[in-house]
């Protein structure tokens, strides 16, 4: 009798590890974000949201400069962005960028000391880039930022290189495993291994590649009940639910943050936040190619990834683990600079009308 006791703790035992990994203990507390009814409400893990509150808040901004007096591209040589701020704002702007990006490294990193001017460093030119991107997301994507924007500090919080809220890399590379294996499995598909970049699951860990450099559609659930005429392949959802897994880790919510879960292809009984992320994924799309990928010739070959492409963006590299990146705190207002579009010929993202939104919907 003793025995079938203590079995049946350590039964009681394990069960309670294994939930602990699949569930977050308690206390935990509960937003909602839907319709009432409908589940739609969202878990928050409080000891989650302290860990993460250093890595979201803003720094002090510097002091504003005043706009009289000459302008930078007029005294400086090579100024192909920001030219129009008087000397103390561009040096002002750059004294952020510095603090944003390179604290440790400081001008050095993207400068040659001896000469400013000159374009010798790719993280100047990587710089300038960043700036110009920068633009374009906070004049032109605003279906997406709102007015709150975007700055260098959004993605970078004090690091060369983005991290994420694990201090791991916050950009990707195209990667989708060997073409080859050995035995009968053929290609994997970059499966059947967790990968970190879709939060541990065993699905294709980059389903970034179609979806966010590609245009491949998100359709692979369908509206009636089976059979019928939905052709998407078993690849297609795998790649879909790798993509989920990767927003939803990197806003830190659930799958009804944006979707009724009774009715997922329905827009009319999705949250607002849908049609947000509906963007938000033609956003960094449009960044990836117009942008970071066309940065593959700027790069060193260290910096660049397994099949020689750049590095690119995903959610998390402005979220990283929050719902909206810095909790919805905005620094536009200090640096108005960085809300106005560019407009020296280099590749300005297309405003997507809004009624596009219904046409594209399943």
């Amino acid at each position: 009798m003793k025995t079938t006791q203590q079995l049946a703790l350590l039964l009681v035992l394990l069960a309670s590890a294994m939930l602990t990994g699949c569930w977050e203990r308690p206390p935990v507390d509960m937003v909602q974000h839907g319709y009432r009814g409908t589940g739609m409400a969202q878990v928050y893990n409080p000891r989650t949201l302290a860990k993460h509150q250093d890595l979201n808040k803003m720094p002090v901004a510097l002091p504003a400069a005043p706009a009289d007096g000459p302008k930078a591209k007029d005294i400086y040589k090579n100024v192909q962005v920001l030219g129009d701020l008087s000397v103390a704002q561009f040096t002002r702007h750059m004294a952020s960028i510095t603090q944003w990006v390179a604290p440790q490294q400081g001008c050095v990193y993207c400068h040659n000391p001896a000469n400013f001017a000159d374009d010798g460093k790719y993280t100047k030119v990587v710089a300038r880039r960043m700036i110009q991107m920068t633009q374009n997301i906070n004049g032109n994507w605003k279906q997406h930022v709102a007015e709150t924007g975007v700055t260098c500090y959004t993605c970078h919080r004090g690091y060369p290189l983005p991290q994420d809220q694990n201090g791991q890399a916050a950009y990707w590379f195209s990667d989708g495993g060997p073409k080859h294996t050995a035995g009968m499995l053929g290609w994997k598909n970059g499966q059947n291994e967790p990968a970190y970049s879709v939060a541990m699951a065993s699905l294709p860990k980059d389903p970034f590649t179609p979806f966010l450099l590609g245009a491949e559609n998100i359709r692979v659930q369908g509206t009636t009940a089976l059979p019928t005429g939905n052709t998407q392949t078993t690849k297609a959802a795998e790649w879909t639910y790798g993509l989920m897994n990767h927003m939803s880790s990197s806003l830190g919510v659930n799958c009804s943050y944006c979707h009724n879960t009774r009715a997922f292809a329905q827009w009319p009984q999705s949250s607002p936040q849908r049609v947000t992320a509906w963007y938000g994924i033609r956003m960094v799309r449009s960044l990836n190619n117009e942008y970071l990928a066309s940065l593959k010739e700027t790069f060193p070959d260290h910096r660049l990834g397994p099949t020689g492409d750049a590095p690119k963006a995903f959610c998390v590299t402005c979220h990283k683990g929050a719902y909206k990146p810095l909790y919805g705190q905005s620094m536009l207002k200090d640096f108005p600079e960085l809300a106005t579009p560019t407009t020296d010929g280099k590749p300005i993202a297309p405003k997507i009308a809004e009624e596009k939104v219904a046409a594209a919907a399943p």
